[in-house]
């Protein structure tokens, strides 16, 4: 399947980027792609790993609407290792963001580190995006040791008759 209409199908609207998979599941669909820090149409884009996993979406929307970010920034906030771990993963982040701009760009470009942030816990669904793509993240590894294994039974998306469709025998696995 292309992995291009495969992700638009799992966002909902199409990618504003070349869709390049920085990781799959265990049924070969993305789950995070690698976006570029400058986007087709020039604007500046600060998220490097975009979780594209509707079950990911779905939990950790879930962890989020229960208070999830501010748990996430009082653990950093207390916790001096976790702290120390999650500001470099933000230095990574960024950097290796940085890094991917065009040689020849002039235009605007991201700030921040994770998500665009600029000191404090923004997303989770960006932090768990980056564990997932293989990076060292403290924040993103407590998200998914409550979302994982996400162990779907079925694929979200399947080759229908005019390329790839939504699942329709997809649902949450227990």
């Amino acid at each position: 399947m292309d992995d291009g209409r495969v992700v638009a199908i799992q966002i909902g609207r199409a990618p504003r980027s070349e869709v390049v998979v920085g990781s799959r599941c265990h049924l070969g669909l993305p789950v995070v792609t690698t976006v570029p820090p400058i986007l087709r149409d020039g604007t500046p884009f600060p998220t490097t790993h975009w979780l594209t996993c509707p079950l990911a979406v779905t939990r950790i929307s879930r962890i989020e609407a229960d208070g999830g970010v501010k748990e996430a920034a009082d653990l950093i906030a207390s916790d001096p290792n976790i702290a120390e771990r999650w500001a470099a993963a933000m230095v990574r982040y960024r950097k290796a963001r940085d890094a991917m701009l065009p040689a020849d760009w002039t235009g605007p470009v991201p700030t921040g580190g994770i998500a665009g942030s600029q000191g404090g816990v923004k997303c989770l669904h960006a932090q768990y995006g980056d564990t997932a793509a293989g990076n060292e993240n403290p924040v993103g590894e407590i998200v998914a040791e409550r979302i994982e294994p996400l162990g779907c039974v079925v694929p979200c998306v399947v080759e229908g008759e005019d390329g790839p469709m939504p699942n329709p025998h997809w649902v949450e696995p227990v």
